[in-house]
């Protein structure tokens, strides 16, 4: 009976099986017969080696039979649960504290999730089961079998033993380290010793870190300090996630290791700090990161900002602007002088709007200059430069020593006060193109907000270009987005007062493994782009009606963020309830 159940897939029968299931059709199977294992071949899995070929799936045209696609194949054929390793929602702690490395590497298997009374294992052969009641004697759990690829198998089962290894050797070595800081201190007599960043194993926990965020696609890493643990979570587009829970001592090292690399003052806790720091990605290509610590109970929080380099070359389209938003955009940021503002909440990826604006416009004929605070990529076509509040370098002064700089394009990273916002206007007043950002939550409240700061009305009609203001919304995943019922309710509400056709369908987020369950893959603008006209100039004054301002500009052709919303769900590109989480509702006179 054993020996039946040790039955292990051979290169000969997985070759006959996909082409008597019709997988494989009868050319390819000739090929298929020829394949010989290279010297580097010899420890690899049948699935692993078929899926490098290439082959086209049979069954469906224009499709591979790659090593999912016949993991897959085999988990239905043996009636088995077929699992993609999500590395988030595995925990490594419990998996590798349950199982020893070299049991999983012996028979090539791997922990997935540990439950009260069951172990979940990933294996490739569904026809070995002679290691599961060792495993069950030894965890005490009932282990239930699933199939996943065996390439995940074994460069998940490296990296998670690896990490474990590099925590549980960090931990010893910063035994007795007082994890209490700021608001509890302890005084531990005997154990003053502090954690060393440059330990071998802090290093190789701190490259898993930024090498799996980069791996995740993650905009944004928090380690976030607790009493006996340290929390680490990534922000995916959008939303955070929790990815794993380091232990206190560590954690500070961990942290102090990041804030060395950023060339931070590592015993300055008490403080917050901002710094940057570039690294390169497992594939070879330049990553900015911008680092910001900030003291709280139980230590210093950093978060490390991943500044995507590819941002900058994306085009306008690919951002998320439609055909007349980027034409109104072109023609407000086209002229050689005057001031463009850009609104929205924080990270609604305005930044992100001005860099690929002024890339565009960086030709060598023009000289283009930044005052940011802080400057949030490095970019060569610019000057930039930084506010620093220690030694009075406002964005106000910031903006007169580059107005002695001969510059033809001027960024004010953000008008905060009637200072700088006086010295931008001046700046635009003489011949510069001016680009900003404000915080209002659509583009009309623009106005309002420089009324209120004190600008006068006059300087406002005579200078401001334009506005637009903007979010983020998620994108729907393109592996398993559905089709499906429009609710016409919910599309009027985000359509009004346009009150545009209902489409036929829409679709709608599902959720599958590579989304991570969440049904959405990535995130695009949408605008409300607002270009100054006659009509609209004579609006701004010191009594302006803010919903009379907005209607007028909806007549000469501005749409809203919710109708612009609308057209990318139209598109098929993402959802009514997404665009309404994002995009305020303007009860405007329709």
């Amino acid at each position: 009976m054993q020996a039946q159940a040790d039955r292990q897939l051979t290169l000969q029968s997985l070759i006959d099986d996909l082409h008597r299931h019709r997988l494989l059709n009868d050319e390819d199977y000739q090929q298929a017969l020829n394949i010989r294992r290279k010297p580097d071949e010899a420890n690899l899995h049948p699935l692993t080696l078929i899926g490098r070929q290439g082959f086209a799936d049979a069954r469906r045209q224009g499709k591979v039979l790659s090593e999912h696609v016949l993991t897959e194949w085999l988990a239905e054929q043996h009636n088995m649960e077929c699992v993609q390793i999500d590395p988030l929602e595995v925990d490594v702690t419990k998996i590798t504290e349950l199982m020893s490395y070299a049991f999983a590497e012996r028979h090539r298997i791997l922990g997935v999730k540990v439950l009260a009374d069951t172990i979940v294992v990933a294996c490739s052969e569904p026809g070995v089961a002679g290691w599961v009641p060792d495993l069950e004697h030894v965890t005490r759990r009932q282990v239930k079998r699933v199939l996943s690829a065996p390439a995940d198998i074994e460069r998940y089962r490296v990296e998670f033993y690896q990490l474990a290894n590099s925590v549980s050797h960090a931990r010893q070595a910063h035994h007795g380290a007082s994890t209490v800081q700021n608001l509890e201190s302890m005084l531990e007599l005997g154990k003053a010793k502090a954690p060393d960043a440059n330990d071998e194993h802090i290093v190789n926990i701190v490259d898993w870190l930024l090498q799996y965020a980069f791996d995740q696609r993650a905009s944004d890493i928090h380690i976030e300090p607790r009493r006996d643990v340290a929390h680490v979570r990534f922000r995916i587009d959008g939303v955070l996630h929790n990815v794993y829970d380091l232990p206190a001592q560590v954690g500070m090292a961990v942290l102090a290791r990041v804030k060395s690399l950023g060339r931070m003052n590592i015993a300055e806790k008490r403080r917050p700090q901002d710094s940057r720091l570039k690294t390169k990605t497992p594939s070879g290509q330049e990553v900015e990161l911008r680092l910001s610590t900030m003291p709280t109970a139980f230590g210093e929080k950093l978060v490390m900002r991943v500044f995507d380099p590819d941002v900058l070359v994306r085009s306008f389209s690919e951002l998320g602007f439609g055909k007349e938003d980027h034409r109104r955009w072109n023609q407000m940021t086209g002229n050689n002088h005057g001031i463009v503002f850009v609104t929205g909440p924080t990270g609604s990826g305005k930044t992100t709007t001005l860099y690929s604006t002024l890339k565009q416009l960086a030709t060598p004929e023009v000289n283009v200059s930044t005052i940011e605070d802080p400057i949030e990529m490095v970019e060569p076509a610019f000057n930039q430069m930084q506010v620093q509040h220690g030694i009075d370098l406002t964005f106000a002064s910031g903006v007169r020593a580059l107005l002695r700089q001969d510059p033809d394009i001027i960024m004010v990273g953000e008008v905060r006060d009637l200072e700088t916002a006086e010295i931008a206007v001046q700046a635009a007043l003489t011949g510069h193109l001016v680009l900003s950002t404000l915080h209002t939550n659509d583009a009309p409240s623009a106005f309002t907000r420089l009324l209120e700061l004190g600008l006068p009305a006059y300087l406002i009609r005579s200078s401001v270009l334009g506005v637009m203001a903007q979010r983020l919304v998620r994108t729907l995943c393109p592996h398993c987005k559905v089709q499906q019922k429009i609710d016409e309710k919910a599309w009027k509400q985000l359509t009004a007062p346009w009150l545009v056709k209902t489409p036929e369908h829409v679709y709608g987020a599902k959720g599958c493994l590579e989304c991570r369950g969440t049904g959405y893959m990535g995130r695009m603008g949408i605008y409300e782009v607002m270009p100054m006209t006659e009509n609209l100039e004579t609006q701004i004054h010191d009594q302006m009606d803010h919903a009379r301002l907005r209607q007028s500009a909806m007549k000469e052709g501005m749409h809203s963020l919710r109708l612009s919303g609308a057209h990318k769900v139209a598109a098929g590109l993402t959802t009514i309830e997404e665009v309404m989480r994002v995009a305020p509702l303007n009860r405007s006179p329709g």
